[in-house]
């Protein structure tokens, strides 16, 4: 199952950070730049709304298997096309459809890898916190190595990028086990709207989950919007894009390794309070970066601390959703918490490059804005929890 989780998050990674610069680097365009992020982020929105009725009903082994064999076809037509037409419209249409068709897939594939890594973890019993580790560091370096590895596959040219995309998916379809398929299950809307209301019935959650998608968002224009500031703005070469990522992904994993360890000594709100400021801090510095060195830095830090954000999330995510629904309400949390993306892409694709810093300043203070008052809403409700605490343990008279 290690094995299979690695080939999917790495093909993953690399579609959704190569599948962009392949538009910047074939067209020249930042505009369709933006566009190609926004079309391969929107279908993950819908990718979520059937990908678990699709594992219960089939089994998550066979729908693992079967979307990663349909990426791998996928893909390798794209790259015959590409090969055939060169560039042009048509070659354009190609990538494009690529990334929608590869950003559905990988949600799919995503939430059955998960639901294999959770059983998983079950089997394991004492050693299940051992399992989840190994998991999520194997996305971490996922998200370390894609990055790097599609700038490098494109130095050669786009067909080498697709056809290490369509390996790793075949690789992750050949590796998948079968397992028997459970009983099926009626997951309709009602589900979806379960969710919805009993996330709006957890006011913190509720506007945690706000702060992180106003977050999100700025996070997203900043990624749709890399390609063009370091290739367009500060004139590097695409390798440094490369290289960006993956040193963003290197301080992501280090700070979520030290907010679980600060959470311990210091408590949640402390930890999360510092990652809201520092998130929004970064986001600024970006927006007025000067140099390279100082934009790559500023990314850095916004990484890091949209990782310690993440795990903030996590925690009180479990602590609150009550185990009836938290399936649903899972799932409604991620919706909101994917859809600042796509926006992101269409916003990158039409604002003119020269403004483009003003429309981070402007999302980095809407950020700091909702984020604020998501962990003003936190302390207090820690502080009735901690009061509430207290009077039970008051012995009655």
């Amino acid at each position: 199952m290690y094995v299979v989780r690695a080939f999917d998050a790495v093909a993953s990674a690399v579609a959704a950070y190569g599948v962009p610069l392949l538009v910047l680097l074939t067209t020249g365009s930042p505009a369709l730049t933006g566009v190609a992020f926004a079309v391969e982020w929107a279908p993950r929105l819908v990718a979520f709304g059937v990908a678990g009725a699709l594992a219960d009903r089939f089994g998550s082994s066979r729908v693992l298997r079967r979307a990663n064999l349909v990426r791998a076809v996928f893909v390798s037509l794209a790259g015959l096309v590409l090969w055939a037409v060169g560039e042009g419209p048509t070659a354009l249409a190609a990538v494009m459809m690529l990334g929608a068709v590869s950003g559905f897939l990988a949600e799919i594939s995503f939430v059955a890898v998960e639901t294999l890594g959770s059983n998983a973890a079950h089997r394991s019993g004492d050693r299940a916190h051992q399992v989840q580790a190994a998991l999520t560091g194997i996305d971490q370096g996922a998200a370390l190595v894609g990055p790097l590895l599609g700038v490098l596959t494109l130095l050669a040219g786009p067909l080498l990028l697709l056809v290490g995309v369509a390996a790793l998916a075949l690789a992750a379809a050949v590796f998948t086990r079968t397992q028997p398929v459970p009983a099926p299950r009626v997951v309709g809307q009602a589900n979806f709207l379960t969710g919805w209301r009993t996330l709006r019935g957890i006011p913190v959650l509720f506007w945690l989950v706000a702060g992180l998608a106003a977050s999100n968002l700025a996070t997203g224009v900043v990624q749709a919007g890399a390609p063009v500031m370091v290739i367009g703005h500060f004139r590097r070469p695409s390798t440094q894009l490369g290289v960006l990522w993956s040193g963003a992904a290197v301080a992501s994993l280090i700070a979520v390794w030290c907010a679980q360890r600060a959470v311990s000594r210091w408590g949640i709100w402390p930890v999360g309070a510092v990652s809201a400021a520092m998130c929004t801090l970064a986001s600024l510095s970006v927006a007025v970066a000067s140099g390279f060195a100082a934009y790559a830095v500023a990314v850095a830090v916004l990484m890091a601390a949209d990782g310690g954000q993440t795990m903030i999330l996590r925690t009180l995510r479990a602590r609150l959703i009550p185990p009836s629904g938290f399936a649903s309400t899972l799932s409604v949390t991620i919706v909101l918490l994917l859809f600042p993306y796509p926006v992101a892409g269409l916003v990158v694709g039409g604002v003119a490059t020269d403004h483009l810093g003003e429309v981070m300043v402007g999302c980095a203070l809407l950020q700091g804005l909702v984020l604020a008052c998501a962990f003003f809403r936190l302390r207090k409700a820690l502080a009735a929890e901690r009061v509430e605490s207290a009077a039970a343990a008051v012995p009655a008279h």
